[in-house]
């Protein structure tokens, strides 16, 4: 069964408050493996019909990340990239719905390293992956008191309004 994690308010990636962002919804379907999907609109384009590659980036980035949060909302863990490392295998396109999975791999008591693909829904094909190191954000420099703060919670979902 999936576990739903926490959104924020203003990530670009999953913040539901950011009117630019891309308000991802991300499941742990098993320890240390997450996935989600998603729709990319034309605004996020690069090429007509292909998604930015810093698009691209952002979600490899994000998702690799969240595989090492864990599904505990009021123990999340909090990294940040250190090193980011995208192959962008076919272009990715938008206005066709993505598969996106990020798996942690080794984990050490202040750094992990994880990887992130980015599929075609329907058919499987890998179109990017990228592999990350991650640091610990330090416990001194993130208050975990303030998570509220920043919206940080298990929101329902709701369906996109269509403008």
């Amino acid at each position: 069964m999936a576990i739903k994690q926490p959104n924020s308010r203003m990530c670009f990636i999953c913040g539901l408050e950011n009117p630019a962002g891309l308000h991802l919804h991300i499941y742990e379907t098993e320890p240390g493996v997450v996935e989600t999907t998603y729709l990319a609109p034309g605004h996020f384009q690069g090429y007509p019909g292909v998604l930015h590659g810093g698009i691209v980036g952002a979600i490899i980035d994000e998702v690799a990340g969240r595989a090492h949060m864990g599904s505990d909302p009021a123990n999340p863990r909090f990294m940040f990239t250190a090193k980011l490392e995208v192959k962008y295998r076919k272009n990715v396109p938008i206005g066709r719905k993505l598969r996106i999975v990020g798996r942690a791999g080794k984990s050490k008591s202040r750094s992990a390293e994880a990887w992130a693909g980015i599929y075609d829904a329907e058919t499987g094909e890998l179109f990017a992956e990228g592999n990350v190191l991650l640091m610990d954000i330090p416990r001194d420099q993130f208050d975990m008191s303030k998570l509220d703060e920043l919206g940080w919670k298990v929101y329902p979902e709701t369906p996109p309004t269509l403008n």
